[in-house]
């Protein structure tokens, strides 16, 4: 099953190693990543998993690290609209 996570996070060198590797540890294959520079220094990173696991076990577990200020699980109606695009 896809899963597509919109992840904000502080910009510092070790916060990507630290958001792949909670991700792996939870089962969760990453298909796809996005990453953008905000206005604020931070980062928004759009990403794409793939798992038979409740999407829910990844995104409480991410919201738990100290650099991640949000994580939101996206709709499966906007996950169809950013794979297409």
């Amino acid at each position: 099953m896809m899963h597509n996570l919109e992840i904000t996070v502080k910009q510092c060198p070790e916060v990507l190693e630290r958001v792949l590797r909670v991700t792996r540890h939870r089962g969760f294959k990453v298909t796809q990543m996005h990453m953008n520079t905000q206005d604020d220094s931070s980062l928004a990173i759009n990403l794409w998993v793939e798992a038979e696991r409740a999407i829910e076990l990844l995104s409480n577990q991410l919201d738990k690290l100290i650099d991640v200020t949000q994580c939101k699980v996206l709709p499966a109606a906007q996950l169809d609209k950013t794979v297409n695009a």
